[in-house]
C-alpha cells in the first residue's frame, strides 16, 4: 500500500471500546421518552454513528425529540459515562510505534471534542497525536466529513493524498470519501465487514496488529 504521512484515527471502536458508557447514556435517555430497552447490546449501533442520526434512525424520533435525546444523553455522558471506556490491548504500542515510523498522529471523531479531549487525556493516548479534532456542541461539525475537514484544516494538511483515515464504522469510510482522503476500515470495531465493505474504503485491516503491519 502507499505510504500515508497523516493518520486520522477514529475514537469509538477504534482505538477504545466505549460500549458501555455509550449504551448506559443512550438508554438514559431514551428512558426519558418512555422507551426502556433491556438488552444494552442492542444500542451497540449508536457507537460511531453522530446520536442525533441515530436516535432518529432507530427509534424514530422527531428532529425535536431527537435534539432533545442527544441532551439527555449527555446529561448522563459528561458525568457517569465518560470514562466507562477502555483502550483496545495493543493500541498504545501501535501509535507508539506509529509515531516512531514517522508519522503524524490526528484524531478524528465525531464525538464531542471536549469529551474527546478528557478521554485520550485520561487513558493517555494524547501523548501521541499532534492534533485532535472532534464534533462541536452545538452542532456546527457533527457529520464526519465535517469533523474530516475540520481536521484536516487544524493539522495543517495541504496534501490530502497523504491522509488516511482509520475506523470502524461505514460513516468514517463515507466521510473520507467526501472530504476526498483514502480510508481504512477496521474489523475489531462495531461495524460489520458487510457494513465496511458496502462503504468501499481503500483497505480493510482485521486487527490491530493488521493496522502496524499494513502501513509500517
Amino acid at each position: 500500500m502507499k505510504s500515508y504521512e497523516y493518520l486520522f484515527f477514529d475514537l469509538d471502536g477504534t482505538l477504545t471500546d466505549p460500549a458501555e458508557g455509550i449504551t448506559k447514556s443512550v438508554a438514559y435517555a431514551l428512558d426519558k421518552f418512555g422507551i426502556h430497552v433491556a438488552d444494552r447490546s442492542e444500542l451497540y449501533c449508536f457507537i460511531g454513528p453522530t446520536l442525533y442520526d441515530s436516535f432518529r434512525r432507530y427509534y424514530g424520533l422527531s428532529d425535536e425529540d431527537a435534539n432533545r435525546a442527544v441532551e439527555y444523553y449527555r446529561e448522563y455522558f459528561r458525568i457517569d459515562g465518560i470514562f466507562d471506556n477502555k483502550v483496545y490491548d495493543g493500541i498504545p504500542e501501535l501509535l507508539a510505534e506509529l509515531r516512531k515510523a514517522g508519522k503524524k498522529l490526528v484524531l478524528a471523531t465525531s464525538k464531542p471534542e471536549e469529551f474527546a479531549r478528557r478521554i485520550m487525556d485520561k487513558f493517555g493516548l494524547a501523548q501521541y497525536f499532534e492534533h485532535i479534532a472532534g464534533a462541536t456542541f452545538d452542532g456546527s461539525i457533527s457529520k464526519k466529513s465535517e469533523v474530516i475537514e475540520y481536521a484536516i484544516k487544524g493539522a495543517g494538511v495541504t496534501d490530502r493524498s497523504s491522509v488516511l483515515m482509520i475506523g470502524d464504522r461505514e460513516n468514517d469510510i463515507l466521510g473520507a470519501k467526501k472530504a476526498g482522503v483514502d480510508s481504512m476500515g477496521v474489523l475489531f470495531g462495531y461495524g460489520s465487514r458487510q457494513e465496511l465493505e458496502e462503504a468501499g474504503p481503500t483497505y480493510i485491516a482485521e486487527s490491530i496488529e493488521d493496522i502496524g503491519k499494513m502501513l509500517i
